[in-house]
């Protein structure tokens, strides 16, 4: 990758490895771009270019794939869209693939909207080989395992809209198919989803959970280091004070991070050992309802203290994930939360990570320093976190199982100088 900015277009550059790289480049990406002048030296120079990708520049400036000017978009671009064939039609589809992920404005995003390209116009990308069409096979495994599971969906209004969405998703976009996944779930989508995708894979998706970044969990809690227990009571956090453990502030991940009123609820099971994570949150569905949705987690420990791994059958697509616990300070004030995982019969995988209070307000600002700090060992900045809404949150769903013992944790012993 080669990084010029528009003082660099306007001086030309200085020397002739410099003059190769730009001419020889797979792709441009312009970004703000409007000088007069630099807009002009890009029309000049992209000639020979086949793929120049422009955001917030100036409109002289027009997106090109594969050698094919892309159309502005209006209705005439959606009716091309839907009847053309060939080039022009994958070129229509691309773009507005790349719109919607720059739209975003995060980092995990804009690297998706990057191998996108790289894969369509320079050389396969593996990660995005569940973006590739699949043949006849996909259909007649459906047929054969799934036909009383198919027949049940169609019956169901809900898991026909939610079909239908989905289909409209590209199969790595989880912002879009969590969104429609949230809005319509029904027992007749897990059915189906476990069938089609889970039990058979009959769409041949895979997915494993991203090896980096290679975020280290904390190693020291109240001076002392922690272990495996300690760091269950940290995630079982407030649930002795409170109905929840934590309240979500900020999150890194769009389809998962920006709901809102996020109440996170980690509690020790009646079996020995055994360790659940049930998220609370609400959704305002793609008509217009606004709902409350939770999951259910089976937590296990990871190798290291600190580090734990999580399971979890939703809507009949099982996550695997794996946590750490970056930072929380000694009087449980916040914390930060790193997660990794994937959706391997879905084909995808993801990061993410939260940053935790008792109350879902912001730490304080004498904590803003440790909190940067914290971010910056997981490779995010503050801008790319998505606030959450923690307004208008009466009537969470947050009762436990009636076999669950009451929570109590070292964290709490006498003489701990810690309010709720």
């Amino acid at each position: 990758m080669f990084v010029v900015n528009e003082k660099f277009l306007l001086h030309g550059p200085t020397a002739d490895v410099e003059t190769k790289r730009i001419d020889q480049a797979d792709i441009w990406i312009i970004i703000g771009v409007r000088n007069v002048e630099a807009v002009g030296w890009i029309c000049n120079k992209s000639g020979n270019i086949q793929n120049v990708i422009c955001f917030d520049a100036s409109p002289e400036l027009r997106n090109k794939l594969n050698g094919i000017y892309v159309p502005d978009r209006n209705v005439l671009t959606g009716l091309l869209t839907s009847f053309s064939g060939g080039d022009l039609k994958e070129t229509l589809l691309t773009m507005s693939l790349v719109e919607e992920a720059w739209s975003r404005r995060n980092s995990d995003d804009i690297r998706f909207m990057l191998l996108v390209l790289i894969d369509r116009y320079v050389t396969p990308v593996e990660s995005l080989k569940n973006l590739r069409a699949q043949d006849l096979s996909t259909l007649k495994c459906m047929i054969k395992n799934c036909s009383s599971q198919i027949l049940a969906c169609l019956s169901n209004s809900n898991c026909r809209k939610a079909i239908i969405c989905l289909n409209n998703c590209a199969p790595t976009d989880q912002v879009c198919s969590y969104r429609c996944i949230a809005s319509y779930e029904c027992s007749e989508l897990e059915a189906f989803s476990l069938c089609v995708l889970q039990k058979h894979n009959c769409l041949g998706l895979s997915a494993e959970i991203p090896s980096q970044p290679d975020v280290k969990p904390m190693e020291v809690f109240r001076g002392v280091p922690i272990t495996h227990s300690i760091a269950e009571d940290i995630f079982v956090g407030w649930l002795e004070k409170l109905e929840w453990s934590w309240r979500v502030v900020a999150g890194q991940n769009p389809a998962y991070d920006q709901f809102p009123c996020q109440f996170q609820i980690f509690y020790r099971g009646a079996a020995r050992g055994s360790l659940w994570y049930v998220p609370v949150f609400r959704i305002k569905t793609l008509d217009g309802r606004l709902i409350w949705r939770k999951r259910r987690y089976r937590v296990r420990r990871g190798e290291t203290a600190g580090t734990f791994h999580f399971s979890v059958l939703d809507n009949g697509v099982v996550s695997q994930e794996y946590w750490r616990i970056v930072d929380v300070p000694d009087d449980l004030s916040w914390g930060l939360f790193f997660y990794s995982g994937a959706a391997a019969a879905a084909g995808q995988s993801y990061t993410g990570a939260v940053l935790v209070t008792p109350d879902g307000q912001w730490p304080p600002e004498s904590e803003e320093k440790r909190v940067l700090a914290a971010l910056d060992r997981c490779g995010i900045k503050s801008w790319e976190l998505y606030n959450v809404n923690n307004a208008y949150c009466e009537g969470p769903p947050l009762e436990l199982p009636k076999d669950v013992p009451r929570q109590r944790t070292s964290l709490w012993s006498e003489g701990t100088n810690i309010t709720a």
